[in-house]
């Protein structure tokens, strides 16, 4: 019945209803499943899922959207029956929109994925300069600085702030990650990132490569 339940939770997360998740969920912790067990095996499961699907193309950002708040909720219930142990981050990661750049649809989807995969995320915002990514960094001691960028005008910044970070004597410490829509693995390579993702779903996914 376990498995059967845990399958439903991950099915019903990825067609993102969350009335009858929430239910499913509270229903599954009454037959005695235990609160990790469904975060990683019913939940995180389902997350994956729909991050590979929006790789594809056979989840759109609206469904992810949907399957990421349904995740929330569920999370919600499960987070006073977690104990520290249970919900250990799979890594730190400080995310923002380089300075110069207002953008933040894309980048909030990320932190949205990136939460719903286990990660500690710090969203700093848009518009943010190399120093205060350098800070954060440091302050958080994060293992991943993911750069997003939505205009060719600004892409520049996101060398500028890596070379901010090898200055700042960090470089070693840190994974980075950078995306956007003009932005492609060539420059990553250029300019000396860690890693290229063109979407949510892959974002996750690259992260989790890189700390594996």
């Amino acid at each position: 019945m376990s498995d059967q339940n845990l399958k439903r939770i991950t099915e019903t997360l990825i067609s993102g209803e969350e009335k009858e998740l929430l239910q499913l969920v509270n229903k599954t912790l009454d037959e005695e499943i235990s609160a990790k067990v469904i975060l990683n095996y019913g939940l995180i499961c389902g997350m994956d899922i729909v991050g590979e699907k929006m790789e594809t193309g056979d989840m759109f950002i609206p469904e992810v959207l949907r399957s990421a708040r349904a995740m929330s909720g569920a999370v919600e219930i499960l987070k006073p029956l977690l104990g520290e142990k249970d919900i250990k981050a799979s890594g730190k990661v400080v995310i923002g929109t380089v300075k110069g750049d207002l953008h933040d649809i894309g980048k909030n989807l990320v932190v949205m994925m990136l939460e719903s995969a286990g990660f500690e995320v710090h969203n700093i915002g848009a518009d943010i300069s190399p120093e205060k990514f350098v800070t954060a960094i440091k302050e958080k001691e994060a293992d991943i600085l993911a750069l997003s960028a939505l205009l060719t005008t600004t892409m520049n910044m996101m060398k500028v702030t890596i070379d901010a970070v090898r200055e700042g004597g960090i470089r070693d410490s840190v994974k980075i990650v950078i995306g956007g829509a003009p932005v492609t693995q060539e420059f990553a390579d250029k300019i000396g990132a860690d890693g290229y993702a063109p979407d949510a779903g892959s974002a996750t996914r690259l992260a989790k490569t890189l700390l594996a």
